[in-house]
């Protein structure tokens, strides 16, 4: 998938951003308007626009490295199936015991447009192979 159509709902969308000639996987999303986060709480922030895919793709809403790395906000993951066409929001959490405005036209998450396999579930006894590793850091350090 080549191409993406995005609607703009409103005067304050804006397109996506990837830089120029930038073989980056995500489009940075702009904030449509200036959002206030209140300390420890979870709030859907709007980027006024609407995206439609093609059968066989998904959208993903993931942080910004740069959203992360200051450790205030909070991008949850999300994803936007083949036949959702409406506004998209970006799910963030304020980690902070203060208030954190977001302003218009920030970018704090981007989208990642990725191919879906649709597998039918099979329900068996035992794996063809089983593992003997634990999880959750099992490995070490």
């Amino acid at each position: 998938m080549n191409t993406i159509n995005i609607k703009l709902l409103s005067n304050n969308a804006k397109k996506p951003y990837r830089k120029p000639y930038s073989l980056d996987s995500g489009l940075d999303l702009y904030v449509s308007e200036g959002t206030l986060i209140p300390a420890r709480q979870t709030v859907i922030v709007p980027t006024d626009i609407a995206i439609e895919l093609k059968e066989g793709y998904e959208a993903q809403i993931r942080p910004r490295s740069s959203t992360s790395l200051k450790g205030e906000l909070e991008v949850r993951l999300g994803t936007i199936d083949f036949g959702y066409h409406k506004a998209i929001g970006i799910i963030t959490k304020n980690d902070t015991d203060k208030d954190i405005f977001i302003q218009q036209h920030d970018r704090i998450a981007q989208l990642v447009v990725a191919p879906v396999v649709y597998p039918e579930v099979n329900v068996v006894q035992a794996f063809d192979y089983e593992s003997d590793r634990g999880g959750f850091g099992s490995t070490g350090r």
